[in-house]
């Protein structure tokens, strides 16, 4: 079972896609949305970017506590299907877009983001997420001060984050690990 842990739309269930994704625990979930509440101060009038969507979980969570907006991305339609009956189910307003995610980055310009998740099937290794985190980088998708989460298997190495990404952190949850990085676009976090 997955559900939304706080905010506006605390404890509503989230329909999970039959086969293909791999949620993240609420325990997981929980952790990282504590982190994050401690460092932002407050979701309200963030953009919020969701890749490897899923569920959706992430953005519904970041929804439900004050974002402004959300877009999820998944190359899976069945995931995609699963994200639009979970808009409807819980009443947040999500975007919903069907794509590979690296292509999807590619092809933006300008929409900045203020947080933005990876959370990627395990079989997506670290050379790859390390190439989408570069990507994000490069595309002019992250406002000053975004913080960028990393969920990753423990089995794995960490990703690494390119030049302009500072206040590092990493953390272990049994199988799982989750990496955590601030954006500034000056390069520099003084």
């Amino acid at each position: 079972m997955t559900r939304i842990i706080a905010g506006t739309a605390r404890g509503r269930q989230l329909k999970v896609p039959k086969s293909g994704t791999r949620p993240t625990s609420d325990r997981v979930r929980e952790s990282i949305f504590s982190s994050l509440d401690h460092l932002l101060g407050s979701w309200d009038g963030l953009g919020v970017l969701d890749l490897y969507a899923g569920t959706g979980a992430f953005a519904f969570e970041a929804l439900s506590r004050g974002a402004t907006r959300a877009v999820t991305i998944e190359s899976d339609s069945g995931a995609c299907a699963t994200i639009r009956e979970n808009v409807t189910h819980t009443g947040l307003s999500a975007d919903v877009v069907r794509a590979d995610v690296s292509s999807w980055i590619d092809h933006q310009q300008g929409r900045g983001f203020d947080v933005v998740f990876l959370d990627p099937p395990y079989d997506v290794g670290t050379v790859s997420l390390s190439t989408v985190l570069a990507q994000l980088a490069l595309g002019c998708l992250l406002n000053d001060g975004a913080v960028v989460v990393v969920e990753y298997p423990s089995r794995s190495a960490a990703p690494t984050f390119p030049i302009g990404f500072g206040e590092v952190t990493d953390r272990r949850f049994g199988d799982t690990s989750v990496s955590r990085a601030v954006w500034y676009v000056s390069g520099n976090p003084n």
